[in-house]
């Protein structure tokens, strides 16, 4: 069986740019000459090697800053790589960023025309698309208002009816969903979708992780200008976590290092050291359970100062990270006595009905004030083997029968 053809290919490029020091033009003049020593160079993209194929759905995720949509310009020839090549094959459709292409002093009915002929569609071509276009952006009453008086809603939802009305092998969309309102949203996630039985290739940037594993077959995660995961959505989103993770704990102790250095009340240094599944009487370790067992999680803690006024919190997350199930010592109505050094805690869970599948256990120890002290996201990990009657993250005995008459 012969692979899809390459629609993307990105091959070893890097992006450049350069950031001035000059705060003003007066600057600028007086520095003339000695501009090298007032300004610098920022890679966005170094060594990016990608190639997509025709009818894949690839997400592009990263922290913010990573080189995300300026990877999506190149492939959408808004911006020109410093060195490397794009290639692309077929009609592209890019919905980049809110209302490129719109003129706010043409109305919304001149748009359509003028942001159609941009994406390559003929005036005849657009004639028969244009009630379409008004239909799905549901701004009807406003199509003969100039654009500057639309909302942002308004913007994206002109924007991206034009985009997917022209009929695109390649669809470049960039966070801009975000804008319009749940309905609309769900009316452009259900034209994904369409696209994706029909075979058109789509890139996607976003940072809602939950619609990279719906809608993606393949996630890549770039970080500082590079590709750091390229695969399979779980395993590209599990290293996304756990650099967010990283960044998140890097923060924490930065922030208890300014406490320290102004002298203000920071929290106690604490960290969770891990946790292990056990059987529910404590006997015996656990990896893989069915749906209805019951398990002990036992937690450990080691507080290098009095910990005082805190709060332990666990909880089952997905593959993904999606929290399946959380609980706290507050919830649960128990108080803790001051800890100081190592010390264990059980969480018993009976009944355990979880869909088949992969799980993993995050731990936390927080103060009452909700200030978190420290997180480990993957504590320990669970699998469930399940009877293969259902899907999803809940276990039921569903009976079926045709109803008489």
């Amino acid at each position: 069986m012969t692979s899809p053809p390459t629609v993307i290919k990105i091959d070893d490029v890097s992006k450049r740019f350069v950031i001035r020091k000059e705060k003003s033009l007066k600057e600028r003049v007086v520095n003339f000459g000695r501009s090298n020593l007032h300004k610098e160079d920022f890679w966005a993209l170094r060594n990016v090697d990608v190639e997509i194929q025709s009818g894949s759905t690839v997400g592009l995720v990263g922290p913010n800053g990573s080189g995300k949509s300026t990877l999506l310009k190149m492939i959408g020839g808004i911006l020109q790589p410093t060195s490397g090549t794009v290639s692309l094959r077929g009609r592209l459709a890019a919905l980049l960023e809110l209302g490129a292409g719109f003129h706010p002093d043409l109305t919304g009915r001149e748009n359509v025309y003028l942001n159609a002929s941009i994406l390559g569609l003929s005036r005849q071509q657009t004639d028969r698309y244009f009630d379409a276009i008004v239909d799905f952006s549901g701004i009807e009453r406003f199509i003969d208002t100039q654009v500057k008086f639309y909302s942002s809603g308004m913007y994206v939802r002109l924007a991206f009816s034009v985009a997917v009305h022209v009929d695109p092998d390649v669809l470049l969309v960039d966070e801009v969903l975000a804008v319009g309102d749940e309905p609309f949203q769900r009316k452009c996630l259900e034209r994904i979708r369409g696209f994706q039985h029909e075979g058109r290739t789509i890139v996607l940037v976003t940072h809602g992780l939950d619609q990279v594993a719906e809608f993606c077959d393949r996630a890549i995660v770039l970080e500082h200008g590079q590709v750091m995961a390229d695969g399979a959505p779980r395993e590209a989103l599990r290293v996304l976590r756990a650099d967010f993770e990283a960044i998140r704990q890097d923060e924490v102790e930065r922030s208890q290092e300014r406490a320290e250095t102004t002298g203000a009340a920071r929290p106690p240094r604490a960290r969770v050291l891990g946790a292990q599944l056990l059987t529910p009487d404590g006997g015996e370790p656990l990896t893989t359970i069915e749906p209805g067992d019951a398990i002990r999680v036992r937690v450990q803690i080691q507080a290098d100062e009095k910990l005082e006024d805190w709060v332990l919190g666990m909880g089952l997350d997905t593959p993904l990270g999606a929290v399946v199930y959380g609980t706290n010592t507050t919830l649960l109505g128990a108080r803790l006595d001051p800890v100081i050094g190592t010390a264990s805690f059980d969480f018993v869970l009976p009944d355990l009905r979880l869909g088949e599948g992969a799980y993993a256990v995050h731990v936390a120890v927080a103060g009452t004030n909700g200030l978190e002290i420290h997180r480990m996201s993957e504590a320990s990990h669970l699998e469930v083997r399940g009877s293969g009657r259902g899907q999803g993250q809940l276990s039921v005995d569903t009976t079926f029968s045709p109803v008489a008459g």
